[in-house]
């Protein structure tokens, strides 16, 4: 296999409903749709799934109470006072490629995982208990949201494997106990903001991320280095490749480069990015390499990956590693090293 990434102009629309039907040919059918999208644009509308449109609502609704609090109560769950990098994000946490710091803020959650878990006691970074605000039924109703599109992401998951001729199953024991974020952004209104963006050119650094959004904003780059408007679809996720499943099919798959620009109007986003375990392997898998053909890519490890690109990326971890308090994996790499951003370096200041 090998990647045929295209000047696309628009994003295709998979319906995935077929992952749920017990006739394999249904399943094998979203399968080959799933191929195409993803070796061809890397991006995809996802319809026909069973995340109901009550408990989308109810996330939303609980999004705008926690953004409407004064900041000084935002910042109690401030996500630099997190072990395990659960919390509140402020505007200017961030710094992506470039050096460009984000115009958002966000609150970050994760697999709900106990103080006394093996991987929390061994000091696993990226897991562990979830920072909440004290607002009565947000935690119920914004976790309920999380269980319900982890599980659209478990048949996905499952879906992407049949996509690259693999067993159905072949991935389900790499997610048992993932740092799979959910994170709960928020863009401000900002009539200034024509020529700023929103958050920086980058790759997502997971098996794929699914994305709730409720206004334009989403841009991705296509095979020729162009950016393409990523325009709402009623019902429908935004699904994109990652870093990982990037690796995994040897690039027949790309993860692809996207930021969110020109936000004037006030936004939100709900992006999951959908992880494996944290100490999983990632290299390109043999089934997919061709006879006589190499691997392109050196393995890492999941987790490291992620934590790696996080630290890089997060001020208060920036700061922490200038004080020599964490440190990188070993063969960390930096921002933006996957994807058509790292292919077209000149758009970086696009």
């Amino acid at each position: 296999m090998s990647n045929k990434l295209t000047a696309f102009t628009e994003l295709p629309a998979v319906d995935v409903s077929g992952l749920y039907d017990s006739d394999p040919d249904a399943r094998q059918a979203v399968a080959r749709e799933l191929y195409q999208a993803a070796s061809e644009v890397g991006f995809l509308y996802v319809t026909g799934h069973p995340v109901n449109r009550n408990l989308r609502e109810r996330l939303i609704t609980q999004t705008k109470r926690f953004f409407d609090l004064p900041l000084e109560e935002k910042m109690k769950i401030y996500i630099g006072k997190s072990s395990s990098h659960r919390g509140y994000v402020p505007e200017g946490e961030e710094v992506m490629v470039g050096g460009k710091r984000d115009r958002k803020e966000a609150l970050d959650l994760g697999f709900e995982l106990a103080d006394d878990h093996p991987l929390v006691t061994a000091g696993t970074p990226m897991v562990g208990p979830n920072q909440w605000p004290d607002l009565p039924g947000f935690r119920e109703d914004v976790y309920a949201y999380y269980e319900a599109i982890f599980d659209l992401g478990k048949h996905l998951i499952r879906g992407f494997a049949l996509a690259l001729g693999l067993e159905e199953t072949f991935f389900d024991g790499l997610i048992t106990a993932p740092p799979s974020q959910l994170r709960l952004i928020h863009y401000p209104y900002d009539a200034g903001a024509t020529d700023v963006q929103g958050i920086g050119a980058h790759t997502d650094y997971e098996f794929f991320t699914l994305l709730l959004p409720t206004a334009p904003g989403l841009e991705v780059m296509n095979g020729a280095g162009e950016w393409i408007d990523v325009p709402l679809l009623p019902d429908a996720y935004v699904v994109n490749i990652g870093d990982m499943l990037e690796i995994l099919s040897n690039g027949a798959f790309v993860a692809t480069s996207h930021w969110v620009r020109k936000v004037k109007e006030e936004r939100y986003s709900f992006p999951l990015f959908f992880s494996c375990d944290y100490h999983t392997r990632i290299a390109p898998l043999p089934e997919l390499v061709a006879p006589g053909g190499t691997s392109k890519y050196a393995p890492l490890i999941a987790g490291d990956h992620l934590y790696a690109q996080t630290a890089q990326s997060f001020t208060y971890m920036i700061e922490k590693l200038a004080r020599n308090e964490i440190a990188l994996p070993d063969n960390a790499k930096g921002l933006s090293s996957f994807g058509q951003f790292a292919r077209h370096p000149d758009k970086q200041d696009a």
